[in-house]
Formats: C-alpha cells, structure tokens, sequence
C-alpha cells in the first residue's frame, strides 16, 4: 500500500524560516499565521511535520544550537584562553550583523519578553544558554590547570563575566550598532582580562 502524499516542501529551508521568525518576533510574539505564511505551508502540514508551536520552536532552537556550536568550538581551540575569549568576540560579532540572519543572538532576542505560560521554553533557552557557559568555563578551569590564568582566577566568575559581555553585544546589535561599535566594546571588555 502507498504512502501518504510526498511532502510539497523542503523541511529544512521550512525550519530555517521558522527560526527566522521566532528569531526576530520573539516565541511569544509569533503567531501560527506568522510561522505557516513564512514556510510556505498551512497548519496541518506544519503540525504533521513539525507538532506545534512549542515543539517546531525547540526544533528551531536546536537547529540554531547545531549552527553555533562550531563557533564555539573552533574557538575554544585556541592556545590560550584569552585568545579563545578573543576569537569567540570576534567570530559572535560577525554573526550578529550578518544580513543573512535577523540582527542579535536568537538565544537572547527569542525569549527577552516572555510570559508565565512560555516559561518552559524561557527555561529551556537558558538552560542552552547555560551550556554555552559552561563550555567557557571548562575552557578556563583547562587554563587554570595549565597556568594560562592565575589561580587566583575563578573560572565560573570569568564564564559569567564572558556570557554577560556576549548577551549584551546581542542585545546592541538587535538595537542597531554596528559591528565596528560591537567591536570596541569587545575590545574593552578584553582590557579587563584577568592577569
């Protein structure tokens, strides 16, 4: 017996304009109108393929998690931690006024306003948030151990301190600055680098 009809669509680039809307409309703020009109599909295709909204946000999120990660990753890398903290500025700067992608980090700008029924996503978001934090701060336990940082430093202080700078350069791009503004504040937080 055959199958159901094929898909009319790519699930993929309807994921990617799904994030997209989330993105720049915030979960609270996107409508089901506004996610099938921007994938290109109607609402029994979106739940059939993608469940509903809370479950295609997630999906949304995890693409987004899976697309970031090798920033992350690659600078992490770097032989010292300052120079890791230096390239994940630099390469994060980059992403937040890349004219392909809504302005800011979608881990911030998705859920900045949300109410008491979103808080199972708000909370899902800052767990992924952090996660992102305690990736830097493994890399700064690393560098302790090594003696890149001064034992003296504390490695979950200096995560915050990182996360806080990276949230904030979010939150100036989604407002307009741009990425040579983005840039010297970056370069300013890294004056205050321990040691």
């Amino acid at each position: 017996m055959p199958g159901g009809r094929p898909r009319a669509f790519d699930e993929a680039v309807a994921l990617e304009k799904a994030l997209a809307v989330f993105w720049r409309q915030g979960y609270e703020g996107t409508a089901l109108p506004d996610l099938t009109k921007a994938m290109g599909i109607n609402r029994p295709s979106l739940y059939a393929t993608f469940g509903n909204k809370a479950t295609l946000f997630r999906k949304a999120m995890a693409r987004y998690v899976e697309l970031g990660n090798c920033t992350m990753e690659r600078a992490m890398q770097e032989p010292t931690a300052r120079q890791a903290v230096a390239r994940l500025l630099r390469e994060i700067i980059n992403r937040l006024n890349d004219a392909s992608q809504p302005k800011g980090c979608f881990l911030v700008q998705s859920v900045l306003a949300c109410g008491e029924e979103a808080d199972d996503i708000k909370q899902e978001v800052i767990k992924q948030r952090n996660a992102n934090q305690a990736a830097l701060r493994t890399r700064f336990k690393r560098a302790v151990a090594e003696g890149d940082l001064s034992a003296e430093v504390n490695p979950s202080d200096l995560a915050r301190f990182v996360a806080v700078i990276l949230h904030g350069l979010s939150i100036q791009a989604a407002s307009g600055a741009t990425s040579k503004e983005l840039q010297r504040v970056a370069d300013m937080a890294m004056k205050a680098w321990p040691g």
